[in-house]
């Protein structure tokens, strides 16, 4: 197959690094640009690589040092319109141990591998064998597959042992056919404490100001929700039940978020917010999906009024922050989550389908 070096991402990469925390002292022009092969984005071999994986016209996911803090599952959407590989939203890993009610947070625990680090180190890895930690610098290649004729990119994202004693990884699958959005599933390895549960957050959702949650019967819009909040912390967790969302004939059950501006070009920023919140792409959709729900399935967000580690407001008011599912552990329970720009109508007319 042909093999084309990207190496405009490194250039587009280390222009945003100037926005985000660089993990580590590690500089994107030390590391080797990602290969475009066939219809992927791969990490280059042999060498100190940029660990990004995606569809070459779809979704991209990356892990530090990619743009972003540490311990978080970075998204990229440059068919959004954005200039360039801008992080739209992060994943992040956040076990709960059996019996416990706190959460272990990937993003905010400092490492005991890297010291004086704040996030948890993740490496990559093409199997499920990987536990040792690894340098994130040298990420796996990931594997290319078929399943059912189709193009399947597959490949692995641990991290280092979590203060309250969980030891997690999660396998991330993206199919040819489905560019805006991946598989992922839920793991521990050898030596973790038992899990309660190992919630999945998308935790930056007010970067693209999500607003609306579409579910069965009805809209709920975070202006209404948190009507009175005013504060720049988070709010509250707020449970949505499964009975409200939306599911499909195949038994596929969709949490859904969409922002409410019908032109962002029209913000009015609060003097002094910084660049990687003045959101400039398309509108788009995202979403999580459990296929055959159960009771159990709780779909959780928090909202803020101001952007995170300031006190800056939000550009019309409160936003969805934190967009999440969340249920009882089992191993390797999968989900689906995507960016899509397409619009909303179509969009439900297609999960119809």
């Amino acid at each position: 197959m042909k093999i084309v070096k990207i190496s405009i991402i490194v250039i587009l990469m280390s222009v945003t690094f100037a926005v985000f925390p660089q993990s580590g002292n590690v500089s994107l022009r030390q590391l080797s640009p990602p290969d475009t092969v066939g219809s992927w984005i791969l990490p280059a071999q042999g060498s100190a690589a940029i660990p990004l994986w995606g569809h070459k016209n779809g979704i991209r996911l990356g892990i530090a040092p990619t743009p972003g803090p540490r311990g978080l599952i970075r998204i990229f959407c440059p068919y959004l319109g954005l200039a360039h590989d801008e992080v739209m939203n992060f994943i992040a890993l956040e076990p709960v141990p059996y019996g416990a009610i706190d959460r272990g947070y990937s993003e905010l625990e400092k490492s005991s591998l890297d010291k004086g680090k704040n996030g948890k180190r993740f490496w990559s890895a093409n199997d499920s064998l990987s536990i040792n930690p690894q340098d994130e610098r040298f990420p796996a290649r990931g594997v290319i597959s078929k399943i059912g004729g189709e193009e399947v990119l597959t490949f692995f994202v641990f991290s280092e042992e979590f203060d309250n004693g969980a030891k997690v990884y999660v396998k991330i699958r993206l199919f040819e056919s489905r560019p805006y959005e991946f598989e992922i599933s839920a793991y521990t390895y050898s030596g973790s404490v038992d899990l309660e549960s190992f919630v999945l957050t998308a935790t930056m959702g007010n970067k693209a100001r999500l607003r609306n949650l579409i579910l069965r019967d009805t809209t709920i819009n975070s202006l209404e929700l948190w009507s009175t909040y005013k504060d720049i912390h988070f709010t509250a967790r707020t449970p949505i039940s499964v009975n409200d969302m939306i599911v499909n004939e195949k038994g596929q059950t969709y949490f859904i978020a969409t922002p409410d501006e019908k032109d962002y070009s029209k913000a009015e920023y609060y003097p002094g917010t910084r660049s990687h919140w003045r959101y400039y792409g398309k509108h788009a959709i995202q979403y999580w999906i459990k296929e055959q729900a159960t009771e159990s399935l709780t779909g959780i967000v928090t909202g803020r009024y101001a952007y995170w580690a300031s006190k800056d407001p939000i550009p019309g008011g409160i936003s969805i922050e934190n967009f999440e599912l969340n249920e009882p552990f089992i191993e390797g329970h999968k989900y689906i989550f995507g960016i899509s720009p397409e619009n909303l109508d179509d969009f439900l007319r297609n999960i119809a389908k």
